[in-house]
């Protein structure tokens, strides 16, 4: 696929926050845009108010003609459409080129100096803090980043001047395969996706895959204490980091009054006194690994200092929505069992006498099937759990799976009950609200803005 010479593209699953960031690229090369998605959203809309023509039915009659040429038309689709899409069948059967999204992301990085975040949990905190410091650098820097910048109100950043490319290098059916990396940090190897993957050594041989990928003259950063066995390339500098030990790490951490301080130690250049724009402890990692990716671009000490504090954070991400004396109420698309805990985890730090209350949706039944021990202990950190039905996504229901499952695995002593969707507003209402945190990567996030208003009224 040549970028110069297309002039329409096609997306199938248009609205996904991946897909959208290539739905903004293309836009802005000025190509002709168009495609599917299945649920209108505020994404949807935004990206129909800057030029694409989205729709929202499975249906070949209403591709619009212009993207009906199949020679000058590419289509670009997630790997989360089903195969029995009537659309994805039309192209197929019609002979028009066809690419993954994570295609279209691989031959970037074959022309530009891709700086990609891999891992189960923080890739995208991870890679929207990188891109953060170096578009506030001279380095610049292009990202696609799999979540809304807070700094920057989108998922899409373009330079013109610099080479290099942040992405978020995502596993799930092995998309992370097509990349060809200059720099990747991997943040975590915990299991998931294991209805792709199958056992737990699928998993890792996959990562394994993913760092004989890295350029010779690039670098891999891995997170200390992770399962891994690398297989790299000679030339590819290898660093460990973690928020206490490896090459890169923090020390001389200071947390209070709502802020964390610490000192970055790298093997490049150490930077005293770093602040976090987003002090919960989780991001003490997240940061260590993006200045490390920041400082092998070549962004320099000052410029890092200089932006750390001024990282607003990611939608969904640890992401404040009422922060005051009485009420706190903040929204997470944490899913996996990990994140979960490492939210819940941190938000006791910070607010160590308080009630938090956890409203969580599981997101996908074989996930729910998988890990519904995992979910039930990581739950048990919150001092009280409003449990949602699975959130299906691409999947039907597998007999013997639900929430269920979770629900009494739960340890006794956390107040616990299980709701519907549309019955989680009036149990806040009635609830004794002091922290309270939405987890998940389904459709709970519909609900925060009624959520604010009940909160902030209270």
């Amino acid at each position: 696929m040549d970028i110069n010479s297309i002039k329409s593209v096609y997306f199938i699953g248009a609205g996904g926050i991946g897909m959208s960031a290539l739905v903004r690229f293309f836009l802005s090369k000025g190509k002709n845009v168009a495609g599917y998605d299945g649920t209108q959203s505020n994404l949807t809309e935004k990206l129909i108010e800057e030029g694409a023509d989205i729709h929202y039915e499975d249906n070949p009659s209403i591709i619009p003609q212009t993207f009906k040429d199949k020679e000058n038309t590419v289509v670009i689709y997630t790997p989360a459409i089903p195969k029995s899409h009537k659309e994805l069948i039309f192209f197929q059967e019609n002979g028009f080129e066809i690419q993954k999204r994570a295609q279209v992301l691989g031959m970037i990085t074959k022309t530009e100096k891709g700086l990609c975040v891999a891992g189960t949990h923080g890739k995208t905190t991870t890679s929207t803090m990188t891109a953060h410091l170096l578009h506030q650098s001279e380095i610049g820097c292009n990202a696609f980043l799999g979540g809304i910048s807070k700094n920057y109100k989108t998922n899409l950043l373009l330079s013109e001047k610099s080479d290099y490319v942040v992405i978020e290098a995502d596993e799930f059916d092995r998309s992370f395969h097509w990349l060809t990396p200059f720099a990747t940090v991997i943040t975590s190897t915990d299991s998931d996706h294991l209805d792709i993957y199958g056992t737990r050594e699928a998993y890792l041989e996959s990562f394994r895959k993913y760092t004989s990928l890295v350029r010779p003259d690039g670098c891999l950063i891995i997170k200390k204490g992770i399962e891994l066995n690398i297989n790299v390339q000679n030339g590819v500098k290898v660093y460990s980091y973690g928020i206490n030990e490896g090459d890169f790490h923090a020390d001389n951490i200071r947390i209070g009054n709502g802020e964390i301080l610490f000192d970055f130690i790298s093997p490049i250049c150490n930077i005293n006194d770093i602040q976090l724009g987003v002090p919960v402890y989780v991001n003490i990692e997240n940061g260590i690994a993006a200045m490390a990716l920041a400082q092998i671009a070549g962004v320099k000490n000052e410029e890092i200092k200089k932006a750390m504090p001024t990282f607003g954070g990611v939608d969904r991400r640890f992401d404040f929505k009422i922060k005051d004396k009485i009420h706190v109420f903040l929204s997470d698309y944490a899913h996996h069992p990990a994140e979960i805990k490492q939210s819940i985890s941190s938000i006791k730090m910070l607010y160590p006498e308080k009630k938090i209350t956890v409203a969580f949706q599981p997101h996908l039944f074989t996930r729910t099937r998988d890990f519904y021990k995992d979910f039930a202990e990581s739950l048990s950190v919150a001092d009280e759990v409003l449990l949602l039905d699975i959130y299906p996504a691409r999947e039907l229901p597998i007999e013997g799976v639900s929430s269920k499952l979770i629900f009494d695995n739960i340890k006794e002593s956390v107040d616990k009950r299980m709701c519907k969707k549309d019955e989680l507003l009036n149990i806040i209402k009635e609830e004794n609200i002091e922290v309270l945190i939405t987890l998940g990567a389904g459709d709970i996030d519909n609900l925060v803005p009624q959520i604010y208003d009940i909160i902030n009224n209270k």
